[in-house]
């Protein structure tokens, strides 16, 4: 299609064409200045990869609603003062919705810099700030409109910066506080005073107690309330939300130590209308009277119980009385059985998730009652289910087509036929083979002929895969973004070339391959740019010309873990220094590297970097002055 045809399309139909071609519409906009036109008037959305860049792309897309800077780790005070000075402003006028996440070098006076110059922001992630306490709460609380917070991992937020956000953000309706560990019961008491339209609230792992509770109890609006590791509170405390929060749909109560089924039965007792429950790792097994009173719930359709002991009567009667389940969390529970699963499945005929992760002693007749009673599955977890045959995977690919993710990790009666047969599953998006030593190039290349929407794939051990099998997956699977090779002997410097095909990779884990080189490195970083996070641990192999490749061409490296790895001084440091966005290091034992040309290349990323693993014998051989720099800067440093 001709520049001069586009011209005389109406920007209406510009807009619908820009549409359409989704990911592809780079290309389009570079050639076409109708298309650059049109996407800079009307793109809501930026999610920034290099914050070089950040000032020009704000002043081009000017009416963005969202704005995710969770990728770059180098924002700080200084470029937030830059950006609201330098060049117009106009982009602040609609934002609605500010992504800060790990951002942990902005500190409190450049977030209330970007707060108020935002006049209509209505949510704002600053999770894993670990950093941020009472300061950075503040600047929060100048949003008035805010609606949706997510502080999970503000380390040092108090009751105080608590109650900043409370007075100062009145209309909240989505709070998350996971592991924000300085709060306390006297902190959410005020929360639920002030904030009456909370409708989503996650205290999870929080050191409150069933005091808490009670506050929460008042809240007319909530919906959905998580308190997953809330060892402090109990039946007590559950027995509070019994005749309060009408509008409950899902309570989330896993791993809390004191609540029991008692507890539980209060809580469902008293809502009727619950749709969720998740109660994983908190009971020691499900009561029959638990069980029954979940035929009162018409509407429930998810409960996750992983790790509590159930019998054959238990999984009949959630058959019988939760008929309109659509996922069900069974991993690690202790009493599954093949009689079990047959009366569960036979009830609830509508599933379309099912976790029976460590279940492991079903065998292929559970897994073919299920292929049969549930053809809507989207999601079946199986991970150590080993007494299971190619003969279930055959009932799965006659009669659940609509199957998007398997996890079958450590289930060695997985073979080629098996993969044969389930290569007619289509839609496989996710797919889980770790340590299936049975399969080989053979059993891969069913899976690569017939499932080309599959994006994530985990071989983490298949020995027998080599790079005949690769061949065929990146001939037949070109959208994959998620590849784990490790211990995959077998591949060589060929099946780097084979993988540097996919141009949608993201997530490459190469761990423990003997024979590739830096050759084969250097075809994968050379083709594969969005690259994101590389696992080249004890990759033995791998010279400094490899590692020289990454630093030149893996621009978008956010993550790397080349430990036990040969590479030198002067390459260490061009790497750390070359990749502006990596975020996470793993450098354990380069047994070529100095204590001297270590700390040179954390120097060359000090301030970029969040995350460091380092060998504990150079905690005191580095430099006080540089640890307490990289620790200033926001970045951890864990010693192995």
């Amino acid at each position: 299609m001709s520049e001069s045809l586009l011209c005389l399309l109406t920007e209406d139909l510009l807009i619908r064409l820009l549409q359409k071609l989704g990911s592809h519409r780079k290309p389009f906009r570079l050639v076409c200045k109708d298309f650059l036109r049109v996407e800079s008037a009307t793109r809501k959305t930026l999610r920034i990869l290099r914050i070089e860049f950040l000032l020009g792309l704000l002043e081009k897309f000017c009416n963005i609603e969202t704005l995710d800077l969770s990728l770059c780790p180098r924002i700080d005070d200084g470029v937030v003062s830059v950006l609201l000075t330098q060049g117009s402003a106009s982009w602040t006028r609609g934002l609605r919705r500010l992504v800060l996440s790990r951002a942990t070098g902005l500190g409190h006076l450049g977030l209330e810099m970007l707060i108020r110059a935002c006049p209509v922001l209505e949510a704002v992630d600053v999770s894993h700030c670990w950093g941020y306490g009472d300061r950075e709460a503040a600047a929060l609380s100048c949003a008035p409109s805010l609606r949706e917070l997510n502080m999970d991992k503000c380390l040092g937020v108090t009751d105080i910066g608590l109650a900043k956000i409370a007075v100062g953000c009145g209309q909240l309706e989505r709070l998350s506080l996971k592991w924000c560990f300085e709060i306390s019961d006297l902190g959410i008491d005020l929360l639920c005073k002030k904030c009456l339209d909370l409708k989503f609230l996650d205290v999870s792992y929080l050191k409150v107690t069933s005091e808490s509770l009670r506050s929460i109890a008042s809240l007319l609006k909530l919906e959905v309330f998580v308190m997953v590791g809330c060892s402090l509170v109990d039946d007590v405390g559950l027995r509070f939300l019994e005749k309060g929060c009408p509008l409950l749909k899902a309570i989330d109560v896993s791993r809390c130590d004191c609540v029991s089924s008692s507890g539980l039965i209060s809580v469902i007792s008293g809502h009727e209308g619950l749709e969720q429950l998740d109660a994983g790792y908190c009971l020691s097994e499900l009561s029959a009277p638990l069980v029954k009173c979940l035929e009162n719930l018409k509407q429930l359709r998810i409960i996750r119980i992983d790790g509590v002991r159930v019998s054959d009567f238990i999984l009949q009667t959630i058959g019988t009385n939760c008929q309109s389940l659509v996922e069900l969390g069974l991993s690690k529970c202790v009493g599954v059985t093949n009689k079990g699963i047959m009366q569960l499945v036979s009830g609830c005929r509508n599933l379309k998730i099912l976790d029976l992760t460590c279940c492991r002693f079903i065998t292929n007749a559970a897994i073919s009652i299920i292929a049969n009673c549930c053809p809507d599955l989207v999601c079946l977890k199986l991970e150590s289910c080993d007494m299971m045959t190619e003969n279930c995977l055959y009932q799965l690919g006659l009669n659940c087509l609509l199957l998007e993710e398997l996890d079958l990790t450590d289930c060695s009666g997985v073979d080629d036929l098996a993969l044969r047969y389930l290569s007619r599953c289509s839609e496989l998006v996710r797919l889980k083979l770790g340590l299936c030593t049975n399969i080989s190039d053979i059993g891969l290349a069913h899976i690569a002929c017939n499932c080309p929407k599959m994006t994530e794939l985990d071989l983490y051990r298949c020995v027998r895969i080599g790079d005949d099998g690769l061949a065929a997956l990146t001939s037949g699977c070109k959208r994959l973004t998620k590849l784990n090779l490790s211990y995959c002997n077998r591949i060589t410097d060929r099946g780097m070339e084979y993988i540097s095909n996919l141009g949608e990779l993201s997530d490459l884990e190469l761990r423990g391959l003997s024979n590739i080189t830096s050759i084969g490195i250097k075809a994968v970083a050379v083709s594969c740019k969005r690259l994101a996070d590389l696992d080249l641990k004890h990759c033995e192999k791998i010279d400094d010309s490899g590692f020289w490749a990454l630093a030149y061409y893996s621009q978008n490296l956010r993550q790397i873990n080349m430990s036990y790895c040969i590479v030198s001084d002067m390459v260490l440091c061009l790497l750390m220094g070359n990749l502006k966005r990596l975020q996470d290091a793993k450098l354990v034992c380069l047994s070529k590297v100095t204590v001297k040309g270590l700390e040179l290349a954390l120097r060359a990323c000090c301030g970029r970097i969040k995350k460091v693993k380092l060998k504990r014998s150079l905690r005191f051989l580095l430099s006080s002055e540089m640890l307490e720099a990289m620790n200033a800067r926001g970045c951890k440093i864990r010693w192995d």
